[in-house]
């Protein structure tokens, strides 16, 4: 094809009647991506059939660099601690743009361990954690149910990570959702040129090398001076046929169930266990302040990790054995109401790392990959991808510090490509 171009407010070539980015996927980080480009005064159409519908709409929303800390996994490590530090601001900004509650709690997180096995790996990882000097301690079981009167009889051991919180992705997806298409609380436009198409991308439109848009399922050509591919696991599929680029997502298959807990099982803190080798956690989020369902609140229980297809199928022995460990740590489980099993597949990649930002492509960026923290990732990449749209400035934010851009550097686009074309 042939067309004409100029630059844009934000640095990229812009085809003539087209948009400055076009962001393939509507979860949370697509929609997170969306925003912050919108505030720097770029021109944004979203595309995504039903935006919010994937692992967004599953998440639980733990934010927890330190209980998620894995063993070998230091580079993810820094990046979950630069990205839980992001929030605070972004849940701020969020709500003076839009008036929303995205129900960031930072009660902290309380970790069981249910028998003397269990209570032996907890210790270990406690080592880890100081071995990184991050903030966790063991508790004393009568101090961890003096935090949480509601565990159980059989409790080995426990733990508390002060700083890792839980936000509510699916009321920080809807606020996303509004900030893009509504106004914010002072009645000026929160994301001027901002939309949302719901329509799927089949392939991306190429010229000269250059990635100048996004085809949709209905025939249509979206132009661009960037595109963002926030697909989730589908990203790869999306960019299989664009040369220069490997992105190797999968899906990975995870569970989560939703509570309806009265009044009688009021939670406080995020609650994550192991339970005979088996990892769980219950997420309570802040109860509801009146009306008929006054004192209730959600409590979100997960999650099964399974290398499936995104069928979502829930099964029954999912669904048995998450509640069989929850309710072995906090057995008052047993008399809130299940109102919803989510079974959705999260984007992995091969080293548990996201790509975020540029790629050798011109015109072509990168969120995706987050595995099961994208939720926690969010903000981070937004602001990650907005620097590489040149739009950062125009938000009046600065380049990343020194541990922001070193945790960032791990999710490198271009890893993958380079590991496919080393010479054997």
């Amino acid at each position: 094809m042939s067309l004409s171009v100029h630059p844009s407010a934000g640095g990229s070539v812009v085809p003539d009647g087209a948009r400055d980015v076009v962001v393939v996927g509507g979860g949370i980080v697509g929609l997170a991506v969306a925003w912050r480009a919108a505030r720097a005064g770029l021109t944004v159409t979203v595309l995504d059939p039903a935006p919010g519908a994937g692992a967004t709409h599953a998440a639980a929303g733990m934010l927890a660099p330190v209980t998620e800390a894995d063993f070998g996994e230091e580079a993810a490590l820094r990046l979950h601690l630069a990205a839980a530090a992001a929030w605070p601001a972004f849940a701020a900004d969020l709500r003076a743009a839009t008036g929303a509650d995205v129900g960031l709690r930072t009660a902290g997180t309380l970790t069981l361990a249910y028998d003397a096995d269990d209570l032996a790996l907890l210790r270990r990882v406690l080592a880890l954690h100081a071995a990184h000097g991050l903030a966790s301690h063991e508790l004393t079981v009568a101090d961890a149910r003096r935090r949480e009167p509601y565990l159980g009889p059989r409790v080995a051991g426990a733990a508390w990570a002060p700083a890792d919180h839980a936000v509510d992705p699916r009321a920080t997806h809807a606020a996303l959702l509004a900030a893009l298409g509504g106004r914010d609380a002072a009645g000026a436009g929160s994301a001027t040129g901002a939309r949302v198409v719901r329509a799927s991308a089949t392939r991306l439109a190429l010229d000269g090398g250059r990635v100048v848009g996004v085809h949709d399922d209905a025939g249509r050509l979206h132009r661009a001076g960037a595109v963002v591919v926030a697909a989730g696991w589908q990203s790869g599929a999306l960019l299989a046929d664009v040369p220069g680029v490997v992105v190797p997502t999968r899906p990975v298959k995870g569970q989560t169930l939703r509570l309806d807990a009265g009044p009688d099982l009021a939670l406080e803190h995020v609650v994550r266990g192991l339970v005979q080798g088996r990892p769980v956690y219950v997420v309570p989020r802040d109860p509801e302040p009146a009306g008929p369902r006054a004192g209730h609140r959600e409590v979100v229980v997960g999650a099964t990790t399974e290398e499936n297809p995104d069928d979502r199928r829930a099964t029954a022995g999912g669904v048995f054995a998450l509640l069989r460990d929850a309710r072995a740590l906090l057995p008052g489980i047993d008399e809130a109401a299940l109102v919803e099993v989510t079974p959705r597949a999260r984007p992995a990649t091969p080293d548990n790392l996201p790509l975020v930002g540029p790629t050798d492509v011109p015109g072509l960026h990168l969120a995706t990959g987050h595995g099961r923290n994208g939720i926690l990732l969010a903000p981070l990449t937004a602001d990650a991808v907005v620097a590489g749209l040149g739009g950062l400035s125009r938000l009046g934010g600065t380049e990343p510090g020194d541990d922001v851009a070193t945790a960032l550097a791990t999710a490198r686009t271009d890893r993958f490509a380079r590991t496919a074309t080393t010479p054997r």
